[in-house]
């Protein structure tokens, strides 16, 4: 059992626990598909032929990869769900399958040690806003067409694109009308468009409510499983257009790529307005314009047939003299005349609603509350007040971090990246890695600061391997992809960072990658299990990429404080350094790879004793404190 502590994880003996794990996987975004094979429009455009079920795992193969899971160190999985898999066919009617099938995939973790905690997924909304999440009748009550959303420009989706697909395309949906709109309404219908009701409800009471059912009644069926320690709101949520102050612009992007509309672009080219929109990519000044595209089609609206734009309704903008007028530029900057701020008056009162509802589901104290800000902007101010009020056991910090120049460009170059917080290049290896460092040490000062000394877990980072197009695949050198997670793991270790990789896609393959908008960041692949590659010598590790960057030495559970972790991937030097609490009675577990140490290693403690228990694959050094210690060192070394 997972609790927390004084600001730390820690299990039922007492000691600190650094979790690390994986995310269940990226796949789970889309509808169980033989092959990853990206469906036809007619098998897009038919929802209720969907099914979630075997999505993350196969269950005639999960025991062989959780198996796998556990002997490369991971003691936690955050398991995808999404809200259309819970409440594919509309209001209330649950996909009892899906729920059966999650149970089933929970149950067979706790068999093997590892912790989970659920997070309702999502991206830019939703499959047919180009992401995945909200079931297709959501947009459907709003007044959207989903058939017609991509050719209007409200939103660029996959399936009705085609291959290919333009690298880290799908963030721009954030940008796009129908993506935009959906999170306005979800947050706050009741505030900008109170004249849309649905099933005699505003909006947000409508859409947050059902959101908020589908993930409660989850909650309840997993609350029996031990090893189910919380559950994420929701997966970087959108801000949608509220607090913009001028729609004519644009003001604000989690990443810009490709055709970019200002919000009222965006909303006339949804009613069959063409706009002319600044097109973004890649320069030496970051994502800047690069160009020109035309949004929209003549008189194509995202709009069911006799709907009207619900923004054109509401009086935000409208047509004279056959064009499109802005009236309202400021419509979504103020409620009675003072500004909204979407943190304080809208993400967090949704934070605390779904808390309740899963403290009122699951039972009070049950489960922790995982939370996340919007990317690249608004974070969570969160109190201990706000977790006593939803009856959670506590609150994490998960919010997560990438490295955006590798991320967007598919190159990995150890002298390159992108400051993201001071938004400038940084060149150098030495300067990348603190860099890096300096990142995920802010995400652990966030969850003190802001969430009134919640413990940080890093819900998501992760490396794309269709690096140099995929070079890889070709020759199997995956050195470059070693080097970057193992840079991105020397940074989780000198903040003592727990954290779930992205990702495991059991259906990986390298034509397809993760199956979802042309990610590849899976850290398994089945063409490599195919193969029978394997790159620890053990056989049942087979399709594993780049391990040797991500499975390594760490300090599992602690019998006292934490004080610094380092591992030197070259020369395999693990040095972990303790202060001990000997009122607990357990050892310190620390967790060693055996295929890190190809010719045997040797271990010293400094202030105590230690013993080796072997393991399925690997060893946990099991360290005991000298009573007189007031501070231990374990050093691992290279034979």
């Amino acid at each position: 059992m997972v609790a927390i502590r004084d600001g730390r994880f820690v299990d039922g003996e007492g000691r600190s626990l650094i979790l690390r794990g994986v995310n269940l996987g990226g796949d789970c975004k889309q509808p169980y598909r033989d092959g990853n094979r990206l469906s036809t429009p007619e098998e897009f455009h038919d929802p209720a032929a969907a099914s979630f079920v075997g999505r993350p795992l196969r269950e005639d193969e999960a025991d062989e990869h959780l198996d796998r899971l556990a002997r490369w160190g991971f003691n936690v999985a955050r398991l995808l769900v999404t809200w259309e898999g819970l409440e594919r066919d509309g209001p209330g009617r649950y996909d009892e399958h899906y729920y059966d099938y999650v149970e089933r995939i929970v149950a067979k973790a706790a068999e093997r040690g590892i912790a989970v905690f659920v997070d309702p997924h999502q991206d830019v909304w939703s499959r047919w806003t180009g992401g995945d999440g909200a079931p297709a009748w959501t947009l459907d009550a709003a007044g959207f067409d989903t058939k017609a959303l991509h050719r209007s420009g409200a939103a660029f989706v996959h399936e009705e694109a085609g291959d290919p697909y333009p690298p880290m395309r799908w963030p721009s949906n954030y940008n796009r009308l129908a993506c935009a709109t959906m999170f306005t309404l979800f947050f706050a219908g009741d505030l900008f468009a109170p004249g849309l009701r649905i099933e005699g409800q505003d909006a947000r009471e409508f859409l947050q409510g059902r959101y908020v059912g589908a993930v409660a009644r989850l909650a309840g069926r997993l609350a029996r499983y031990r090893n189910v320690i919380g559950v994420d709101t929701l997966n970087e949520p959108g801000d949608g257009f509220i607090g913009l102050t001028d729609l004519s612009k644009l003001q604000r992007a989690m990443s810009k790529t490709g055709p970019m509309p200002t919000p009222f672009q965006a909303m006339a080219a949804g009613s069959g307005f063409p706009q002319v929109v600044d097109t973004y990519g890649i320069t030496l000044r970051g994502q800047s314009s690069v160009g020109s595209a035309t949004l929209g089609e003549p008189g194509l609206s995202a709009w069911k047939p006799g709907v009207d734009c619900l923004w054109r309704r509401e009086g935000v903008w409208d047509v004279y003299e056959g064009r499109p007028k802005l009236l309202k530029p400021g419509h979504f900057a103020t409620v009675g005349g003072k500004p909204v701020d979407f943190v304080s008056e809208c993400l967090r009162p949704f934070m605390r609603r779904v808390g309740a509802a899963v403290s009122a589901a699951a039972g009070r104290g049950r489960f922790m509350l995982f939370l996340e800000g919007v990317p690249g902007s608004g974070r969570p101010r969160w109190t201990r007040e706000d977790t006593a009020a939803t009856g959670a056991s506590g609150s994490v910090f998960a919010g997560h971090w990438y490295d955006g120049f590798t991320l967007l460009t598919r190159r990995w170059t150890g002298f390159l990246a992108w400051d993201q917080e001071r938004g400038v290049p940084v060149i150098g290896p030495g300067r990348v890695r603190r860099c890096f460092r300096e990142a995920l040490e802010r995400v652990v000062r966030l969850g003190v600061e802001d969430m009134d000394g919640s413990p940080a877990l890093l819900g998501e980072f992760g490396l794309p391997f269709d690096l140099d197009g995929g070079r890889a695949y070709r020759t199997g050198d995956y050195r470059k992809h070693v080097a970057a997670l193992s840079a991105y793991h020397d940074a989780l270790d000198a903040a003592l960072l727990s954290s779930t990789i992205w990702n495991y896609a059991a259906s990986n393959i390298h034509a397809r990658g993760d199956g979802w908008n042309a990610e590849d960041l899976s850290v398994w692949c089945r063409d490599d299990f195919d193969a029978g590659r394997t790159e620890t010598g053990d056989p049942r590790d087979a399709g594993g990429r780049a391990v040797a960057g991500f499975v390594r030495p760490y300090a599992r559970a602690t019998a006292g404080t934490p004080l610094s972790m380092s591992f030197d991937m070259r020369s395999g030097r693990f040095e972990y350094r303790f202060r001990p609490d000997p009122a607990i009675a357990a050892p310190t577990e620390v967790y060693v790879p055996g295929f890190q140490y190809p010719r045997g290693y040797s271990v010293r403690v400094a202030g105590g004793d230690h013993e080796m228990a072997d393991r399925d694959g690997f060893v946990l050094v099991l360290v005991k404190a000298a009573t007189e210690a007031t501070e231990c060192r374990v050093t691992i070394e290279r034979a």
